[in-house]
């Protein structure tokens, strides 16, 4: 790829990720899903984005760099967010190897890498942020090592730290409700549009990318469920209930028509102008919502850990869930079991006279 080419690409046109992919071509470098690195510099240190480290490397590093993203959107099918998170991390690498007197990837070694993870740690990274960049530094230096340019993979050695896994914060069932019934009974497009929206995000339990990449085909109201494209492209069918069907109807038939105009395309949620919802203003619509009902600040990925844990709670199977959320490992399932397991040594404590 000659100098000068995006940093990242855009992806192919898919259904449901079109939204994802714009998302992230207009996202500032140096962000994840909207937000900067919690990684903050020594006091008194400029900070310097991702396209600036990158404007910066030798031409050899910058090629590898927007090489692997493209190999990051078109072979393995990531999402505009994580290319760019994956991305930002490798740079952040290169630029720190380049420090070290390594101008091409080639001799990129353990040491290098570990080095960078020092710095980093010495900056304040979090060890969930080191952990994810150990992640990214490893997955580049395998693809180096495919592609020729380099004759190790560095990262093979290298052992990241193990990041603590706090457990999700879940809204108790009668939070969830009022929630949800938040934004009341007016027939306003706009309070319409917020009450699909919550109820979407409760009843299936999708991420907010999911659900702000629906459109109206992908409502198969006749069998109550939503046909969803997740991570990896991987598509499927999550159930809705009574609740979300009714607020669906009534969006369709008295919101989304005062709000559609021509950029509006086949969107089933749209914006205050007619473009499609985007992620920002589905998480203002949740936290407003949250904030005006007096409930803890909650988040769109928050809804998602309450689906999945009232879900188990009610006796559901680890497996549907699982199946439920798209998650391609049962590991990551299995937190909701720690919550569920929280929340009854909880109520243990508070109601047993020998606790």
């Amino acid at each position: 790829m000659k100098p000068g080419s995006p940093l990242i690409p855009v992806e192919p046109a898919r259904r449901l990720d079109g939204t994802a992919a714009r998302a992230a071509a207009s996202m500032p470098m140096g962000t994840i899903d909207g937000h900067r690195h919690r990684d903050t510099p020594h006091r008194g240190t400029p900070r310097r984005g991702t396209e600036a480290l990158h404007a910066d490397l030798p031409e050899a590093m910058r090629a590898a760099v927007d090489d692997f993203a493209q190999h990051l959107a078109a072979a393995r099918n990531r999402s505009g967010h994580t290319v760019r998170a994956y991305v930002g991390d490798v740079v952040s690498l290169l630029d720190h190897a380049v420090r070290m007197g390594h101008p091409t990837p080639a001799t990129i070694d353990v040491t290098v890498l570990r080095s960078w993870l020092a710095r980093l740690r010495t900056m304040g990274a979090a060890r969930t942020s080191l952990a994810r960049r150990a992640a990214a530094a490893r997955t580049f230096t395998a693809w180096a090592h495919r592609c020729g340019l380099a004759a190790t993979d560095a990262g093979a050695r290298l052992v990241s730290p193990k990041a603590r896994r706090d457990l999700p914060t879940v809204l108790r069932p009668e939070q969830a409700t009022a929630l949800v019934l938040a934004p009341g009974d007016e027939a306003s497009p706009v309070l319409l549009r917020d009450r699909l929206v919550l109820e979407l995000l409760y009843a299936t339990g999708v991420r907010v990318g999911e659900l702000c990449g629906l459109d109206v085909r992908d409502a198969d109201r006749a069998r109550r469920v939503v046909r969803v494209l997740g991570k990896g492209g991987k598509e499927r069918a999550v159930p809705y209930g009574t609740p979300a069907e009714e607020a669906l109807d009534d969006w369709l038939r008295l919101g989304r028509p005062d709000l559609a105009g021509p950029a509006s395309g086949d969107a089933l949620l749209l914006g205050a102008r007619g473009g499609r919802l985007q992620p920002a203003i589905a998480r203002r619509i949740v936290s407003g919502y949250a904030r005006a009902a007096d409930l803890p600040h909650i988040a769109p990925h928050g809804l998602r850990h309450s689906a999945a844990t009232h879900l188990l709670e009610g006796g559901a199977d680890l497996r549907d869930v699982q199946e439920l959320l798209g998650h391609a490992s049962l590991s990551s399932t299995q937190i909701y079991t720690h919550v569920s397991v929280e929340r009854l040594r909880a109520a243990y404590r508070q109601a047993h006279p020998r606790a």
